[in-house]
């Protein structure tokens, strides 16, 4: 065991720890330490080979296959050098203050959140593309909203340069996308801060106010900034944004348990779907941004977003209610789809948690809900509507009472695609985006920290990521994580001349 000591430790450099390590680095000038601990590789650019399932093991926990304790809904969140930011499609959008106002977090204000959201999106190029950047999916999905009346946005994304090669969700491989290993984490470097990549974090030990940790050597990769080996890194600050998943279970892991009734408890994903409808033609759905348009038109009906995407084949397949001929001849048609990704806006509810089993490894229990259920079936018809209003001849929806919805049968799609139809273990369900765990409260009795991402009663530690949400992001949430982290990074710059050595 080797011991090293830092004023500042940050476990995970996502959208929550890069943010945090940019903000803090400043410091460095003025001699405080700053170390970030980040469990996934840092990839060489020729790394970035764009092939689905090589990226998918090199950049998600699990390849992207973690699965509930069900199995029902499965989890993909990023492990890498920039976390999930490497693997998302740079979508960049504010909370709203309606969902603000539901999350009910004494001291944090709409305006404070909108504020730093702007600095944000400065800081990381966020813009709307030019219309010339938009594909074939993405203009028949606004199109066919506007035919049907339904509500529909462009997403402002962070993307510089691109290439439209459409592989955002296994990291760019033009660099061109936005994320923290890009704009934040290398600021941070140039300002002095550590980051050790491949260096998994076990626990932290509030005793002796150190983390455990195991850095480990890969063969993909630049090599680890600390030699291979287990440490105990004391720290007068540790901010943990390892995510919605592990970040509650380093906690759980440190014994905090006992006095946080509400750690890992709360946790909510966005369950989501992938949609397919098929045109007669080749359409442009591969090359381009994948993730261009979106329509919150029966977020507050219906309880669910609808949004562009253009997956890969290995995801598309499983994403497919069935086997044989028909998965087969729809699979063949890559060329003739559009895709829709549907996103139902759960509740936060005590029983969904994260917990850790026996060897200590993250177990996630979520449950479906009926009106999860509900919402994702009225999404599925609404999906279709879009797609047929788009000129597609058939549509395949997971729920559907036969493989194949056809244009001839759009008018008959409430009894197509039925409540029933949504059977698990036939429909897959993933998820979209991870938040809870944490929350932010007023107390230890229905939270973990305080709206500045302090840890009730533990004035040395913190949390700056997603699980801080105590309820869906009800959006994409990227920028609502960096908002709350600059909170989190303001407060611990405040209070670090108080703590100890």
């Amino acid at each position: 065991m080797r011991d090293k000591q830092v004023d500042i430790a940050i476990i995970g450099s996502g959208a929550g720890g890069g943010t945090v390590a940019k903000a803090l680095s400043p410091l460095c000038r003025d001699g405080v330490s700053v170390a970030v601990l980040e469990s996934g590789p840092r990839l060489k650019e020729e790394e970035y080979t764009g092939r689905e399932l090589e990226m998918a093991e090199r950049l998600y926990f699990d390849g992207g296959g973690v699965l509930t304790r069900d199995r029902s809904v499965t989890l993909a969140f990023g492990h890498a050098y920039g976390g999930s930011t490497v693997v998302y499609t740079g979508t960049s959008l504010p909370l709203r203050e309606s969902t603000l106002r539901k999350w009910n977090v004494r001291g944090l204000d709409f305006d404070d959140l909108q504020r730093r959201s702007r600095k944000y999106f400065a800081e990381n190029h966020v813009h709307l593309l030019p219309d010339e950047c938009i594909n074939d999916n993405n203009r028949l999905f606004a199109g066919a909203c506007r035919t049907l009346g339904y509500r529909v946005e462009q997403f402002p994304v962070n993307v510089d340069g691109c290439r439209g090669s459409g592989l955002c969700n296994l990291g760019c491989p033009n660099g061109a996308k936005m994320g923290t290993h890009r704009v934040q984490l290398p600021q941070a470097e140039r300002n002095g801060v550590t980051v050790v990549t491949n260096c998994a974090v076990d626990r932290i030990d509030p005793a002796a106010r150190t983390v455990r940790a195991t850095v480990r050597r890969e063969a993909i990769g630049h090599p680890p900034a600390w030699e291979p080996g287990e440490y105990r890194v004391r720290a007068r600050a540790v901010i943990v944004a390892a995510g919605a998943v592990n970040s509650p279970a380093i906690l759980l892991r440190s014994g905090l348990a006992g006095d946080l009734k509400a750690l890992g408890r709360y946790f909510t994903c966005h369950p989501a779907l992938i949609l397919v409808g098929q045109h007669d033609h080749p359409i442009t759905n591969f090359s381009g941004h994948p993730k261009s348009y979106y329509s919150d038109h029966f977020a507050e009906s219906e309880g669910f977003l609808l949004e562009t995407c253009m997956y890969f084949p290995f995801v598309t397949a499983k994403s497919l209610a069935g086997f044989g001929d028909e998965p087969r001849a729809l699979m063949s048609a890559m060329d003739r789809l559009q895709m829709i990704l549907v996103l139902a806006l759960d509740a936060a509810l005590p029983g969904n948690r994260v917990t850790v089993n026996g060897r200590g490894e993250p177990v996630v229990d979520y449950r479906l809900s009926e009106p999860v259920r509900a919402s994702l079936v009225k999404a599925m018809r609404a999906s279709a509507r879009i797609f047929f209003a788009s000129g597609a001849r058939r549509v395949h929806a997971p729920a559907g009472r036969t493989f194949f919805v056809e244009a001839g049968d759009s008018d008959r799609l409430d009894d197509l695609i039925p409540l029933e139809g949504f059977k698990a273990g036939k429909v897959s369900v993933s998820s979209a985006h991870l938040m809870g765990g944490c929350r932010m409260g007023d107390g230890p009795a229905a939270s973990v920290t305080d709206a500045w991402g302090g840890v009730h009663g533990v004035p040395w530690l913190f949390v700056a990521d997603a699980s801080l949400f105590p309820g869906s992001a009800e959006i994409n949430p990227y920028i609502t994580i960096m908002a709350l982290a600059d909170r989190v990074a303001e407060r611990v710059r405040g209070r670090l001349p108080e703590l100890p050595q």
